[in-house]
């Protein structure tokens, strides 16, 4: 059997220690079937060294849920998996640029849809307040550009003195309350393929749609066709080697869809939603073996 390494959260960080062992689980379980055996190595384990992953025909960094709270360290990690030449899948290049979301400027740049977005290298009360009044927006979110699953992530209505604000860089973007109604759609990828789709809506009273904060997952038989075609446009732009990607969207109020996040590096891929189990994931897994 085929091994391959599969990278999880530092052991030490309580954080996700009651969700990751089963997306482990989901992972592994797909791969097997097609006789690959996937050993999981913290991604901690290999800042400084690559040794522990050189015998390893694949490595994936599926599971590094965390980084964006060591962010420094992860920058040298993908320094080292690079100079040793490991085989990642992304590419460490990939694992870079995609751990700050100042990259969606950039895919913005090449003709990707986004909500109006306002960078800011620091963000203060008077900088949300600008925000405001060059948005015209009644709500924003602020959130830092190196962040996961609505970490720090803070939802500002007009005339509120915000406070806890990002101390590092950081973008404002307006409040689309189609997440509320219509909820954030993400798209997954294997290799060039679409597998399958996930809606993803907030708790009642809440904006986050991750499942801690209570959202409601809802597997999609067929995207609609634009969505889809917004999640190929952002995989053109982009236009390196991916063995897997995750595009979040959602409609604006016209039903205009607009990029959210393109995940790349750790994204929970929802295979116990997936119609076949994994079985396309563990093919574009096969096939870049």
């Amino acid at each position: 059997m085929t091994r391959i390494a599969l990278l999880t959260p530092d052991p030490t960080d309580p954080s996700y220690a009651s969700k990751w062992p089963g997306v482990r689980d989901r992972l592994s379980a797909a791969l097997a079937g097609a006789g690959i055996e996937a050993v999981a190595t913290p991604w901690t384990d290999h800042v400084t060294g690559a040794a522990g992953l050189t015998g390893f025909s694949l490595v994936l960094p599926m599971i590094v849920w965390g980084y964006h709270r060591d962010h420094p360290r992860w920058l040298q990690a993908c320094a080292t998996w690079t100079a040793a030449g490991l085989p990642l899948a992304n590419p460490t290049s990939v694992l870079a640029w995609n751990s700050d979301k100042a990259y969606l400027g950039r895919l913005a740049g090449r003709g990707v849809p986004m909500p109006e977005t306002i960078w800011s290298d620091a963000v203060t009360t008077a900088t949300v307040v600008a925000a405001f009044d060059t948005t015209g927006a009644e709500r924003l979110i602020v959130k830092p550009t190196v962040s996961a699953g609505a970490w720090q992530t803070q939802l500002v209505s007009r005339g509120q003195i915000p406070t806890d604000l990002p101390t590092e860089a950081a973008m404002i973007q307006p409040y689309l309350p189609t997440i509320e109604t219509a909820g954030e759609t993400s798209l997954i990828f294997f290799g060039d393929r679409f597998s399958h789709a996930i809606n993803k809506r907030p708790a009642t009273g809440d904006f986050r749609i991750q499942d801690q904060y209570g959202g409601l997952y809802t597997p999609l038989v067929q995207p609609p066709a634009a969505a889809l075609a917004l999640a190929q446009q952002v995989l053109a732009a982009i236009d390196e080697p991916l063995l897997y990607a995750r595009i979040d969207m959602v409609p604006d109020g016209d039903g205009r869809w607009l990029l959210m996040e393109a995940e790349l590096i750790e994204p929970d891929i929802y295979l116990d939603h997936a119609p076949d189990g994994g079985a396309a994931f563990a093919r574009a897994v096969r096939a870049r073996l």
